[in-house]
């Protein structure tokens, strides 16, 4: 990915930045700068705020969808620890965890905690600029703004900040978008690297303000009720009636971050908030979505209705008219073979059965 160029300024060293990344440390820290930047406008920032930031921006990937970091990254321990010091919810906003953080940035455990992200990334993240692993050198040469350096660093025994370069201030703002999108990018590459097997890594980074609605997919299920009435809720064996449900994601959203309808299921209302974010049992639960799947498909299908909805079956790897010729039990061999390895990594990567 290109950046802007800009004949007065090292646009070529901010490109570099990235490379020989062997930690997501340079990608959270320039995020945490962009925003602090953007936010105040104020070309002065306290590195403190910079990694109370940094956490803030890994916290979601973390814990809500669980993304490994690496064996090199800290950062990963850095902020589950934090979330264990502060009892935080894994889903807390970002406004409430740099409040939490700022707040209590004088306590020994969380200081500590945070102190390990102030040795090396302000320093190592300049190196494009200025060639040495020398901390005291850096520091001397920054305030120099060798070779323009995006920023200056200063630090004494009652304060530690960077002072950006007034060359690139307008540069920041004009391009921020871009900038922002270049190091998720970067990001993405570096995370699926560590997570081979897991789905949709960009869609995994920032917490969305909010969820897509169902919309559609409640419409689906509906005109299947209409048609054949109540279906039984395929964890509590309960009659649901159209409008009178809730949509289940069968493997949890947080893992396959998509809505498509082959991975939701129609559910009694109390059913999300024991399953939460939990895998159901395969052995237990996956017959039974497959035939009511199966069953809800051909029903659909047999009245002609829309099938623009239908295409999310395409993922699946067959038609939707492939699916309904089926018998049934190559069907479910066909969701065992889909869910079974979904199910698997999701293990792997700390997700729990629920047992119902």
């Amino acid at each position: 990915m290109q950046l802007p160029q800009f004949e007065q300024l090292t646009t070529g060293c901010l490109g570099r930045i990235f490379d020989k990344t062997v930690a997501t440390y340079k990608y959270f820290w320039f995020l945490s700068l962009m925003q602090e930047h953007a936010r105040t406008g104020n070309l002065r920032m306290d590195v403190w705020e910079l990694v109370i930031r940094m956490v803030d921006n890994a916290w979601y990937p973390i814990h809500y969808f669980r993304l490994s970091f690496g064996k090199s990254d800290s950062l990963f321990e850095i902020v589950t620890e934090l979330q264990k010091e502060t009892n935080l919810p894994i889903d807390a906003s970002q406004k409430i965890i740099i409040e939490e953080l700022r707040g209590r940035l004088g306590e020994p455990t969380i200081r500590s905690r945070l102190r390990v992200l102030t040795l090396n990334v302000p320093y190592r993240f300049l190196r494009p600029w200025i060639d040495t692993s020398d901390d005291r050198e850096m520091i001397r040469r920054s305030q120099t703004l060798e070779n323009s350096c995006l920023y200056a660093l200063y630090k004494d025994r009652s304060s530690f900040y960077i002072e950006l370069n007034p060359s690139w201030d307008s540069y920041l703002h004009a391009h921020y978008g871009i900038l922002v999108d270049f190091t998720y990018w970067n990001l993405t590459q570096f995370l699926q690297v560590r997570n081979p097997n897991v789905p949709a890594i960009s869609n995994k980074l920032i917490k969305p303000e909010t969820r897509t609605p169902l919309t559609a997919q409640h419409r689906y299920w509906n005109t299947v009720m209409q048609i054949v009435g109540p279906i039984e809720c395929i964890y509590t064996g309960r009659q649901l009636h159209t409008g009178e449900y809730e949509l289940d994601h069968f493997i949890p959203w947080s893992f396959v971050s998509h809505d498509l309808l082959w991975n939701l299921v129609p559910a009694d209302g109390s059913v999300n908030s024991s399953k939460s974010d939990r895998l159901p049992d395969l052995e237990r639960y996956l017959p039974k979505m497959a035939h009511l799947q199966y069953h809800a498909l051909q029903t659909y299908l047999k009245a002609g209705r829309d099938s623009r909805i239908l295409e999310d079956y395409l993922s699946l790897g067959h038609t939707p008219r492939e699916l309904v010729l089926m018998d049934e039990d190559n069907f479910l061999e066909l969701y065992k073979r889909t869910f079974g390895p979904m199910d698997q990594i999701a293990l792997n990567m700390g997700f729990e059965t629920w047992k119902g």
